[in-house]
């Protein structure tokens, strides 16, 4: 059974009645964050209840020493961890004696948290009894500035209701923090010093080993019926990472008390010295206000969303679950700064080390190409450009490659590998493919060659390396294979002949050839550059083409499908239908031999690969593997439904298409997969705006020009999208009877709906 405790709302949302089971999952699912800083939803004032704390700021790090029981040459030292961050949103709060804690309350009722994501903004408000009888009615509101990125505000309110109140406020900020998932219980940050000067204090911090320094910062200001009292701190307690201020105020039956509290994080990436940046960050925020600083976050969220929203008419809950989607991927990455990536849970949780993943080139670049300017996207091709030096020595060390040959890692925070999964760090290269595969992407869609010849090729030439070294000659097949790997479906480990492998190292390979022949046409001098560089010869060329010629592909002549791996039909086909309920999730359920041995699919692998390539296979070729690996597939990997849903929809199976978008779009609202305490699954987010536009709309680039074949689920009345093709906005409208196409721009744009070429003129409607 998933959890239903989110009320579906168009734009928000909402939580109502007071949980403590779903507290966890809340912190999760509430999380805000502006792309330089996030954190997770938890309660300012003391709660003694079951929570994880966890605020994160981007690019900072710690490598946690790898905790494996029998240690294999080559395994990485570290596990980067993405580090929970100094506590800035602190507030403990006394009322007539008592602490304000929600876990010992005598009564709560009118409990409500909304995550508003038009606007931008997390609010929670409810009325408590205190044990000392004491009744107060609470409204706190709070949000990351998206413009003024370092910063985030929140206002907290107490009215009491049954009696005069006199409230201690202790706002605070605290270095003292630990990781839910450490390792070996260390600590990761070092206190350096604290200040504090009437109603600002600082807490500056460096984490051990990789050397950031931090500074946390915090200005507070009392409010009685919202009128700023001009009050300091009566007592300031500090210790090496803590300080704490307090005030006392007496507020009448029915009055409102208020604290307004700045806080964020000012960081050496960014700042030569953290304790005055963080000094004239406060005093940029305090000129503003509180009412400006929310009027220009509802401003900045209206801009965004004029771009990046999608549209669904006549279902709440599958237009809720798209712009939870859309908003938590704004919040996580803002394509400022080309340091940066997008980790796994974004600013919501530790797992999976916070790191880069394929899952950035494979289902997060289509989202930003379409949705902001194609510099953006670029950044994320620099953000590998930049690490191919560790990717070469990735290979060399690892693997013993030689020449230039880069694997790019499968987990990184800087280039290095941290992965410390044997199976995974050294058996999961097909990552290598999804990195040459972005670049290909990037240019079909933008037309944007220029990052080809400047930095993109030799990338790809380092990855053709990779791959020509990484296969090796059978003779008993008279053709060249990839052994002991793992696919996309990571229930399969150290198999032989992934088909998804083995197409995309064939295509890597043939795509950099093509380029390297294109640019030396087109750019004779960066051409020249390049191959001075790494030393390329016409002998290397030929014999990387000797291998993708020749490239082995295991295929089922009976079935009419190309082969997971060579074994794949040695297993016990049961199908999932077939499976008892009980047993589901296989992944909390079963042993991992168990999983192993099963013919069971985490994630799309085959299917992976007939999403990147539809154009190489017949609809047929579609139809037959899509048919015969989807009932294998138990879609435990959140970057599954997607696939599945745009598949689906291409083979007119919509009833399936509809039931997997919803799956995509409320993996972490509805919480299928029993996991979202940890934090929310922000890179497949990307992948429902992809099952709406790729899926539903049908986008699809051919030679230079947009495709669409819409379609539209019978739950919905209509739906709309809008891309941002080579400069010029397009927004796509469908309902059952016709689609409409309206442009923003200077020029004619021709698409083909259909098959049919459509074209449109600008800031006309044009339906088809």
């Amino acid at each position: 059974m998933n959890q239903d405790y989110i009320k579906p709302d168009n734009w928000s949302i909402i939580e109502e009645g007071f949980d403590v089971e779903s507290v966890k999952s809340s912190e999760s699912i509430f999380s805000i964050g502006n792309g330089a800083m996030g954190q997770r939803a938890n309660f300012e004032e003391n709660y003694t209840g079951e929570t994880f704390q966890g605020s994160y700021i981007a690019g900072i790090y710690y490598p946690d020493k790898t905790r494996v029981g029998w240690w294999k040459n080559g395994y990485p030292k570290y596990f980067a961890k993405v580090l929970n961050a100094p506590n800035w949103i602190g507030i403990d709060i006394e009322i007539n004696g008592e602490n304000l804690d929600l876990n010992a309350c005598a009564k709560v009722k009118n409990f409500r948290r909304e995550l508003n994501m038009k606007e931008g903004w997390y609010n929670r408000s409810f009325e408590a009894t205190l044990q000392n009888g004491t009744e107060i009615k609470v409204n706190i509101r709070r949000f990351l500035c998206m413009d003024l990125d370092e910063v985030g505000v929140i206002n907290y309110e107490i009215t009491p209701l049954n009696k005069e109140a006199k409230i201690i406020y202790k706002p605070y900020i605290d270095a003292g923090v630990t990781n839910e998932d450490a390792n070996w219980e260390e600590k990761f940050w070092e206190p350096l010093e604290t200040k504090d000067h009437e109603n600002e204090a600082f807490v500056t911090a460096q984490t051990f080993k990789t050397h950031f320094k931090v500074t946390t910062f915090m200005q507070n200001s009392i409010l009685e019926n919202g009128k700023k009292l001009n009050l300091s701190p009566e007592i300031v307690s500090a210790t090496k990472e803590k300080v704490q201020f307090i005030y006392s105020v007496s507020i009448a039956k029915g009055e409102k008390s208020s604290i307004q509290k700045i806080g964020g994080y000012t960081v050496s990436l960014n700042h030569e010295n953290t304790l005055s940046g963080a000094e004239k960050v406060i005093k940029e925020a305090l000129a503003k206000g509180y009412d400006l600083l929310l009027a220009e976050q509802i401003e900045t969220w209206s801009k965004i969303w004029e771009m990046s929203d999608i549209t669904i008419d006549g279902d709440v809950k599958a237009q809720q679950g798209i712009r939870f989607n859309i908003f938590q991927l704004n919040q996580t990455y803002s394509g400022k700064d080309s340091r940066l990536n997008i980790g796994p849970k974004g600013f919501t949780g530790e797992k999976y080390g916070g790191s880069t993943y394929w899952d950035t080139e494979a289902y997060c670049i289509p989202f930003y190409m379409a949705t902001k300017d194609q510099q953006v996207a670029r950044n994320l091709l620099t953000y590998r450009y930049n690490q191919l030096d560790k990717a070469i020595e990735n290979a060399e060390k690892n693997l013993g490659f030689k020449n230039g040959a880069a694997l790019y890692p499968m987990v990184t925070m800087n280039g290095e590998e941290c992965h410390n999964e044997w199976e995974i760090t050294h058996e999961e290269i097909h990552r290598n493919g999804a990195i040459a595969f972005a670049i290909f992407n990037y240019h079909r869609f933008t037309g944007d060659y220029s990052y080809i010849p400047e930095k993109g090729l030799e990338v790809l030439i380092g990855i053709a390396r990779f791959w020509h070294q990484r296969a090796n000659f059978s003779k008993d097949k008279n053709q060249y294979v990839i052994l002991g790997v793992t696919g996309p479906n990571e229930y399969e480990n150290n198999v032989n002949n992934n088909f998804y492998t083995n197409y995309i190292a064939k295509w890597c390979i043939d795509y950099a050839y093509e380029q390297i022949q294109k640019v030396s046409l087109e750019y004779p001098s960066d051409h020249k550059r390049i191959i001075e560089k790494v030393k390329l010869s016409d002998v290397e060329l030929q014999d990387w083409k000797k291998v993708s010629t020749n490239m082995y592909f295991a295929k089922s002549e009976e079935l009419g499908i190309y082969l997971q791996q060579d074994e794949f039909l040695d297993k016990d086909l049961v199908l999932v239908k077939d499976l008892d309920k009980s047993q589901r999730p296989i992944n909390q359920k079963w042993s991992w031999d168990r999983i192993l041995r099963s013919p069971y699919i985490k994630q799309a692998d085959v299917l992976q690969c007939f999403y990147f390539f539809e154009e190489h296979f017949s609809k047929e070729e579609l139809q037959r593997n899509f048919e015969f690996y989807e009932a294998f597939t138990v879609h435990e990997s959140s970057l599954s439904p997607c696939v599945h849903s745009i598949q689906a929809a291409k083979l007119d199976k919509m009833d399936m298409a509809y039931a997997f978008y919803l799956r995509t779009s409320r993996l972490d609202l509805d919480d299928y997969n029993k996991e979202v305490g940890e934090g929310c699954h922000i890179t497949s987010m990307a992948g429902t705006w992809m099952s709406i536009v790729e899926g539903f709309g049908g986008m699809r680039v051919k030679d230079d020009t947009l495709h669409f074949s819409p379609k539209i689920p019978k739950e919905w009345t209509g739906y709309s999208f809008k891309i941002n093709f080579r400069n010029q906005i397009l927004k796509v409208s469908v309902n059952h009877k016709e689609t409409q196409f309206h442009l923003e721009g200077t020029k004619n744009l021709t698409v083909f709906v259909n098959g049919k070429e459509v074209n449109v003129a600008p800031n006309s409607l044009i339906t088809v």
